[in-house]
């Protein structure tokens, strides 16, 4: 029984090798472009229309992403059955896995908030653009 455990330990080790490599593309490219290209996204009030280029942007980029996102977590869910070991040598790959999900929890969330953000100020934009179309009409009308 310690033989086949042990047995199936390294299968994981082996497999963790795999879903890591997987894991260092997917890590770099979100180090490397990913935040980059959300923090580019934190500033974007200047108009109706900037702000619907920043959208359209946004939505190519977001497509990238979540295809990056969508292939960590595939990658991470073929590790799920690491929690049945308690092993010691197992132990610092768990923790290595744990960093791994943090890290692409954490832009994930990020993605979606981003995501979010930008499509409600689109419709406070395009509410207010609206508004002051009314305002103006209204003034014209008063004039006349």
């Amino acid at each position: 029984m310690l033989s086949n455990k042990r047995i199936q330990e390294l299968e994981l080790v082996m497999d963790f090798e795999k879903v890591e490599e997987c894991f260092k593309e997917v890590s770099s490219w979100i180090e490397n472009v990913g935040r980059k290209r959300l923090k580019e996204t934190v500033n974007t009030d200047d108009s109706l229309e900037m702000l619907v280029q920043v959208q359209k942007q946004f939505k190519e980029f977001d497509l990238i992403a979540s295809e990056y996102c969508r292939r960590g977590q595939e990658a991470l869910k073929k590790m799920d059955r690491w929690e049945d070991f308690s092993s010691v040598d197992v132990n610092s790959y768990r923790v290595k896995l744990q960093t791994c999900k943090d890290q692409l929890e954490e832009f994930c969330t990020q993605l979606d908030e981003n995501r979010h953000r930008i499509c409600e100020m689109v419709r406070l934009y395009e509410f207010f653009d609206k508004v002051r179309q009314g305002i103006c009409c209204m003034v014209m009308g008063v004039r006349s």
